[in-house]
């Protein structure tokens, strides 16, 4: 697997401007020229962030081939990595509960989470699960809760290791159930394996656009209800 210093290595390669903070943990762009609500450093241009997303990558697709394992998925697109993990590797059938592996997993891609902290939007953790019977839905309350419960478990160990440097409202877990499935719902095991699993969709911020930004889009929608409901 990777190493933190490998990991720190690589990261420099990548950009020149990935530093090393005195506590060895890697720390993202350090030319900030802004912060808003949480006391978050912002990177001065939108090159910067992406090539924060571009180093986030890079560190990803690495260790998902060191690993050789198969249950780690990457790939990125103009402002956004998006991660696909085996949902065995986080939990067992039916349960919520994290499993060591997963939370060793975490604990080799959180340094590279850390060090784009800054230029992350959004973090959001989805949730799937895995249809039980072939020709009939799973309940809808214990469907919806399992993969709630799950994505909830990857933000809590997410936000206990990067509370430092990703606000926690950046960090969104969403339960969808069985509803996005990427195979059918047919019974056979191998499908259900597929659609029984946990991702993550990292967005960098937009520097041009303080609205797309979904931190401060809330408030800015939250102030918005205040003041209208005020005229009303």
């Amino acid at each position: 697997t990777i190493d933190q210093t490998k990991f720190m290595i690589i990261m420099q390669s990548f950009n020149r401007n990935a530093l090393v903070s005195p506590d060895d943990n890697p720390v993202g762009p350090t030319d900030n020229s802004a912060n808003l609500s949480g006391g978050e450093g912002l990177p001065s241009t939108t090159d910067e962030i992406q090539d924060a997303l571009d180093d986030l990558y890079e560190y990803l697709a690495q260790y998902s081939a060191s690993r050789g394992e198969g249950d780690i998925m990457v790939s990125k697109g103009d402002g956004y990595v998006f991660i696909s993990f085996a949902d065995a590797v986080f939990f067992d059938g039916d349960s919520s509960f994290l499993r060591k592996d997963g939370q060793e997993l975490l604990d080799g891609i959180i340094p590279a989470l850390r060090a784009c902290g800054s230029a992350i939007d959004e973090l959001e953790i989805l949730g799937h699960t895995a249809q039980v019977v072939a020709d009939k839905p799973n309940p809808v309350p214990g469907d919806r809760r399992l993969a709630s419960l799950r994505a909830t478990e990857v933000a809590i160990y997410l936000q206990e290791n990067m509370e430092d440097v990703l606000n926690p409202g950046r960090i969104v877990p969403k339960g969808l159930g069985q509803w996005r499935n990427v195979a059918p719902h047919d019974g056979v095991e191998a499908n259900r394996a597929k659609n029984r699993r946990v991702e993550m969709i990292i967005t960098g911020r937009d520097l041009e656009d303080q609205l797309s930004d979904s931190y401060e889009k809330y408030y800015t929608m939250y102030n918005a209800t205040k003041e209208q409901t005020t005229v009303n």
